[in-house]
């Protein structure tokens, strides 16, 4: 980093309030990890506070590594977007590789190194945003204007979703092409467009839930989880125990008993079940509303940078907020009982090092968005000189 942008960074201004929205979900998220996961440690790893440390751990190393995310300017994120696409694609093929990825529930979704693992989906879900925002600043007329200009990047995206299922990760499948589609949308691409796309995406997305028995048994059971509530639907009746046992103010804190071993991921997946369980339908109402204060005011940052014109800034702001705000309705969605099993986490919150981390850093690149904006505004507002107001 040179030393102009080392002087940007001292004076850049974070937006406060996104701020304190994120560090509430991160903290509330320590808090209830450490909760949910203390019977599962304790058996399993003899210290009751395993998952809390690293969790601790984990968003330590978020911090640090959003810090350093946080002094690059956009530019540098815009650049070279299209080669981070690349670097994640190839850890998608990597983590195929028999003997290298490593298979956890019938998954290769993971790399090791040592002590260390690597979700590379996650990284996949920050640089296409990151590579699609760019892209649609370089080629915004030909992505109006033509219907290859719509088709090309989502032959890229195409090749990433099916790596995706090759894992299988069918969930976060379902995220990169929902976020793809609104960058695409707010970029001005043309509704028939869509509409040409969608039918054959939603065919191939129900014929992939039809031929693979699993998928179709998950939807089956989602539907009616009390028909087999000792099998298929077991996961899905043991959330709906947990809310209902924490009507409107919960049981306390630590005094969940779904997390004795009756609730299977509930310091990951199923993490907003023991919320409900432990802090009631208050604790319920507390997240949905950080998420959405989050969500909103990273809506308000991209209009900001609409206004003047920093398109970049604007598309990735906005295809972050899309991807937080789907994947945390898809989690809630699935811990209540309104959609299927997808395996995604609640972002921020849940256990896991990957989700985590590269989170953080998006967050990290949407304050540097705002700085940059709320700087250009100053300058844009700040009274010239005699000098000035002449040339």
């Amino acid at each position: 980093m040179s030393g102009t942008d080392a002087v940007m960074l001292r004076r850049l201004p974070l937006d406060q309030p996104l701020l304190v929205g994120l560090l509430g979900l991160v903290l509330l998220g320590l808090i209830m990890v450490g909760s949910a996961s203390i019977s599962i440690a304790s058996d399993h790893n003899g210290n009751p506070f395993y998952f809390l440390l690293r969790q601790g751990i984990y968003v330590g190393l978020g911090l640090v590594v959003s810090w350093q995310a946080l002094r690059l300017p956009l530019r540098f994120w815009e650049r070279l977007g299209p080669y981070f696409l690349l670097f994640s694609m190839g850890l998608l093929v990597v983590v195929l590789v028999p003997g290298i990825g490593r298979n956890v529930n019938g998954s290769s979704r993971w790399l090791g190194f040592g002590p260390l693992t690597i979700q590379p989906s996650e990284l996949v879900k920050l640089f296409s945003i990151v590579y699609l925002s760019g892209y649609v600043v370089r080629r915004s007329q030909e992505v109006q204007a033509s219907i290859w200009g719509f088709v090309k990047p989502l032959l890229v995206l195409g090749l990433i979703v099916f790596l995706l299922l090759l894992e299988p990760d069918f969930g976060t499948s379902v995220v990169v092409l929902t976020v793809s589609m609104g960058v695409l949308f707010l970029a001005g691409v043309r509704i028939w467009q869509f509409v040409v796309l969608l039918i054959p995406v939603v065919v191939g997305l129900l014929g992939l839930a039809v031929v693979a028995p699993y998928r179709l048994q998950r939807v089956l059971s989602f539907l009616d989880p009390w028909q087999d509530a000792f099998g298929k639907g077991y996961q899905l009746t043991q959330a709906l125990i947990a809310f209902g046992r924490g009507e409107w103010f919960g049981v306390g804190l630590g005094g969940s008993v779904q997390k004795l071993h009756y609730l299977p991921e509930g310091h990951t997946d199923f993490l907003f079940a023991v919320i409900a369980e432990e802090l009631g339908f208050c604790g319920v109402l507390t997240v949905v509303g950080l998420f959405s204060f989050v969500v909103w005011r990273i809506f308000h940052i991209a209009a900001r940078a609409t206004r003047i014109e920093n398109f970049f800034a604007a598309y990735l702001c906005y295809g972050v907020s899309i991807w937080i705000g789907f994947q945390a309705f898809i989690n809630i969605g699935v811990n209540m009982g309104i959609l299927p099993t997808k395996g995604l986490t609640l972002p921020l919150m849940s256990y896991g090092g990957s989700s985590v981390i590269i989170t953080c850093v998006a967050m990290a690149l949407l304050l540097r968005a705002s700085g940059e904006i709320d700087q250009a505004i100053r300058q844009r507002e700040a009274p010239k000189s005699p000098v000035q107001a002449l040339s």
